[in-house]
């Protein structure tokens, strides 16, 4: 269960670090990237790793449940 914990911990700090850089990132241009852009990818990637920590405490409480 706390693998599950930490994946919907790491996930959700993910999506708010993206979100955070998509809102105040919009009118800045670093030579390389566009940190709005990073944030979209951000954003999504945190939210794949949100899902999956939801999927992960789902299937072990199913499994307990299935054991008792």
């Amino acid at each position: 269960m706390a693998s599950a914990r930490k994946t919907l911990l790491t996930g959700s700090i993910t999506f708010v670090a993206g979100l955070a850089l998509w809102l105040f990132g919009l009118d800045e241009e670093i030579f390389i990237f566009t940190p709005s852009k990073v944030g979209v990818v951000l954003m999504v990637i945190g939210g794949l790793e949100t899902l999956y920590g939801v999927y992960k405490s789902v299937s072990t409480d199913d499994a307990a449940r299935r054991q008792s």
